[in-house]
């Protein structure tokens, strides 16, 4: 069944929604005007020198079809009609012009009809359009009708050629929104897991000594506070990315304060104030990573931390090691917990370590992650440095 979402000015360059700008159409009216003019003009003057009165007639209806075609884009169908009829008016008053060349401003109406209209509407143009192949008989000889067959259903197909270039560029638009809408529904979760998950965490862990030793619990109080304000910064910077009207003055804030590899030991505080023991190690240059693998790199750590925290039983010491090595960065993260044992299977079919698989895929790079045999949970990263491929 044909789609009938095509709208009827579609499928040519510059067009906007519901139609082409002023200046694409203004464009597509002077190249079809001017290709009409050049060559059927120029064949009319050439046939009908010696025909008197027949001279001007044609000329002012080759005239009235490029004029026409100034609507082709809005309303082809009638376009397509009032050329063709002219041009077998031209035709009929110098048979000398072939019936291709009368026909051309028909031709070309066919070709933006065949590109903007739906399929079942431009087939029977084109099957109206090659009735009048026989007349080309009687003039051009047994080959006339199939030169005249084959330049219409060239027009056609350019047109269908156009409308199918025109409907992929329409899907990838598509398919690029599901992703970004994906990428945002990633980074609002690895925002909020991991900060909630830590302030869980301190929450009972201040409930537990609120009255034996209020000090500690306001530390893990103000450590929850510190938590959520950061949260909800990254949120307003996340949301803040998808508003290009916002000031330069919070474009550079969003900058100042977007997850990196630079704020890892932030990272690292929210998770030592839970009582698990964090080693940070870095090595090597690691701010010469694209921004999209910077960020892929610290939300991998952060999900494997959040990861720790939330899965990890019994766990109360985590390594994180970034190593810059050539043209890549290498991030580990392995922790000391008593990780129930999982098959080959089921490895990875979490949504953090599918996610955190998929940010590394969207840079090209890999990431592996797995219980190892003494004990523990391991996740390894490579990421490049430049952009992922």
């Amino acid at each position: 069944m044909e789609p009938n979402s095509m709208q009827p000015n579609h499928g040519f360059p510059g067009e906007v929604r519901g139609g082409l700008s002023p200046r694409a159409a203004r464009a597509l009216w002077w190249g079809s005007g001017g290709l009409v003019l050049g060559v059927l003009g120029t064949s009319v003057l050439v046939a009908g020198a010696e025909h008197g009165w027949r001279l001007p007639v044609s000329v002012i209806l080759v005239l009235a079809q490029v004029g026409a075609l100034r609507w082709q884009t809005r309303a082809p169908v009638v376009v397509l009609a009032v050329n063709a009829l002219t041009g077998l008016t031209v035709w009929a008053l110098l048979p000398a012009v072939s019936l291709s060349g009368a026909l051309l401003a028909a031709q070309v109406t066919l070709c933006v009809l065949s590109a903007t209209r739906p399929r079942r509407v431009s087939v029977r143009a084109l099957a109206a359009m090659c009735l009048p192949a026989p007349l080309a008989l009687g003039t051009a000889g047994a080959m006339g009708p199939w030169v005249y067959l084959l330049a219409v259903a060239l027009a056609w197909t350019a047109g269908q050629w156009r409308r199918a270039q025109q409907e992929r560029t329409r899907a990838e638009a598509r398919r690029a929104v599901v992703e970004e809408r994906a990428r945002i529904a990633r980074e609002v979760h690895d925002v909020v897991a991991h900060t909630l998950s830590v302030m869980v965490i301190q929450a009972g862990a201040a409930d537990d000594v609120f009255v034996q030793r209020p000090e500690q619990a306001r530390e893990a109080l103000r450590a929850i506070e510190t938590g959520a304000r950061s949260a909800l910064g990254e949120l307003r910077s996340l949301l803040r990315a998808f508003h290009p009207d916002e000031g330069a003055g919070a474009e550079g804030d969003q900058c100042e304060r977007r997850p990196s590899l630079a704020r890892l030991q932030e990272l690292a505080d929210s998770v030592r104030a839970t009582g698990i023991s964090v080693h940070m190690h870095c090595e090597g240059a690691t701010d010469v990573l694209s921004a999209a693998a910077d960020l892929a790199a610290y939300r991998i750590v952060q999900e494997a931390l959040t990861n720790t925290v939330r899965h990890a039983a019994g766990a109360d010491e985590v390594s994180v090691r970034v190593t810059a090595e050539g043209e890549c960065v290498k991030v580990t993260v392995v922790d000391n917990g008593r990780t129930p044992h999982r098959g080959p299977a089921t490895v990875g079919a979490g949504r953090g370590l599918v996610g955190m698989k998929e940010r590394a895929r969207l840079v090209g790079g890999s990431l592996h992650a797995g219980p190892l045999p003494e004990g523990g949970f391991q996740v390894t990263a490579q990421l490049p440095v430049g952009e992922g491929a």
